[in-house]
């Protein structure tokens, strides 16, 4: 063979491996995310051929289901009370994709899930449609309706939690939407559905609150600074700081107390007064002395920085920042400068108190159901870990319910002790003149926990720069406990 011959040879040898190759990539390699990607039309129409899956609530009410249809697309999604639950279910759109529950599950409620594939080769012997799994949530149906009508116009979130297992209750985010109108199959409606939704200069209302949007804790946060005080030996009636007002060492920067109200004499005052009455001095100088070494662990110990969390819906990391200089971690040590946390994280240092110290992870799938009902996967609690000796937690529990005690607000439920902390956390470029966001964490009853919340409302609701925990989110809170014990 001569070497012209030689060289097309070996041209053509390397291009059918090139060949070779390119279908291994396209066909093994990036099959699935081929499969998965919205703009792929045959998988749309396949998908659509079958009877997607049903995501229920715990009492078994369907919260996302399909109809049948007339046109190509044999199957549209529904959504039952669309607005309430599209912080949990998502969205499933034939143009947009999919979001929330609908995205995280989406291959179990397609059918394409592995541990449905006995069921997929049944269908396919003995001819049956091919359906979609079910998932079976945590979530509470009237709780989770309380804690959206509880919010109304406000914007904010409320999470709540069982301490004992982790389920989430309730997980509610206010403005919301109705994912019904991404589901139709009229192209224009989902279009000016997506464009009033995804309008960057309007309410956010896709952005799920809840998981997604990390928030200055305020006061809340000294739940966590007073939890390393007492596992450093503190008792609810060591002394700390009571001055109204200190200055930031190295600085001309002064924190008062809310109000400049002192503590205890005006010099010291117990650690189960300064958490009552949420005095910044105290837990400023609480956190200086500890350090942020010993800070930063245990706020790791409630989960504060897990950056996989996942529920099965990602959530976002919250964090407490570099913590640079001693200023720093004075103000954190009040949830300010850069400590953020999700609404989910602080639901889940409150039950992790309630739940004698011992932390929980929060889950928000109950079961995995196959299209013959039986049940093929189901969620057990899970012990992550002791973030504080049990004796600890009760000390802090006893605190929280004279922070209850001194908290202000409506709703007040008779009958009933409730452990709690509020928080009004300052933020944006000056402080002083941008409404503060309010918060309240609590649970009840406080002598046997049965649930664990947490309540944000941004920007100070409707009471703007006056805003307080107590005034804005207490009666909320309130409302969602109310609702949860009085359903039993």
């Amino acid at each position: 063979m001569n070497t012209p011959l030689r060289r097309v040879g070996l041209a053509m040898m390397v291009m059918i491996l090139l060949l070779l190759g390119n279908l291994t990539y396209v066909q093994v390699i990036k099959a699935d995310d081929y499969r998965k990607n919205p703009l792929n039309r045959r998988v749309l129409l396949d998908q659509y051929s079958r009877e997607r899956g049903q995501i229920i609530a715990a009492d078994g009410t369907p919260l996302a289901s399909v109809e049948k249809t007339t046109d190509r697309l044999r199957y549209v999604r529904t959504y039952a009370n669309g607005p309430a639950f599209a912080p949990v279910t998502g969205y499933f759109s034939t143009t947009y994709g999919a979001g929330g529950m609908e995205r995280s599950e989406d291959d179990l409620l397609n059918g394409s899930d592995d541990r449905l594939f006995a069921r997929r080769v049944s269908d396919l012997i003995t001819g049956r449609d091919p359906k979609g799994g079910s998932v079976q949530l945590t979530v509470d149906p009237k709780l989770q309706e309380a804690a959206f009508q509880s919010l109304g116009n406000l914007t904010g979130s409320v999470v709540a939690i069982r301490p004992q297992t982790g389920e989430i209750l309730a997980m509610a985010s206010t403005p919301s939407y109705d994912p019904n109108l991404l589901a139709s199959h009229d192209a224009n409606v989902q279009e000016e559905a997506w464009g009033t939704l995804t309008d960057p200069d309007g309410p956010q209302p896709m952005l799920n609150r809840s998981v997604d949007q990390i928030y200055p804790p305020g006061s809340t946060f000294k739940l966590v600074v007073a939890a390393e005080a007492l596992a450093e030996g503190k008792t609810k009636d060591s002394e700390v700081d009571g001055r109204k007002s200190i200055t930031l060492p190295g600085t001309n920067t002064e924190l008062p107390n809310f109000n400049d109200s002192i503590c205890g004499n005006g010099t010291t005052a117990t650690l189960q007064e300064a958490l009552a009455k949420s005095c910044n001095t105290a837990f400023a100088v609480l956190a200086h002395d500890m350090g942020p070494d010993k800070l930063r662990k245990q706020a790791a110990k409630f989960g504060i920085g897990d950056s996989d969390l996942t529920i099965p819906l990602p959530v976002a990391q919250s964090t407490l920042g570099p913590m640079a200089d001693p200023p720093s971690v004075y103000q954190s040590g009040i949830g300010q400068k850069d400590v953020r946390l999700t609404p989910l994280q602080n639901a889940v240092v409150c039950a992790t108190i309630a739940n004698n110290g011992t932390r929980m992870a929060p889950h928000l799938v109950s079961k995995i159901i196959a299209p013959d009902l039986s049940v093929i996967d189901e969620t057990k609690p899970d012990e992550v870990e002791e973030a504080m000796d049990p004796k600890n937690a009760a000390a802090l529990r006893d605190m929280m319910v004279e922070s209850e005690k001194n908290t202000g607000g409506g709703g007040k439920l008779s009958g009933v002790t409730i452990a709690s902390k509020t928080g009004t956390a300052e933020h944006g470029v000056d402080p002083l003149a941008t409404k503060p966001h309010a918060w309240y964490v609590a649970f009840a009853p406080a002598e046997k926990p049965e649930i664990a919340v947490a309540v944000i409302v941004e920007d100070g609701g409707d009471v703007g720069l006056q805003a307080t925990g107590g005034k804005v989110a207490a009666p909320i809170g309130r409302a969602v406990i109310g609702a949860f014990l009085g359903s039993r």
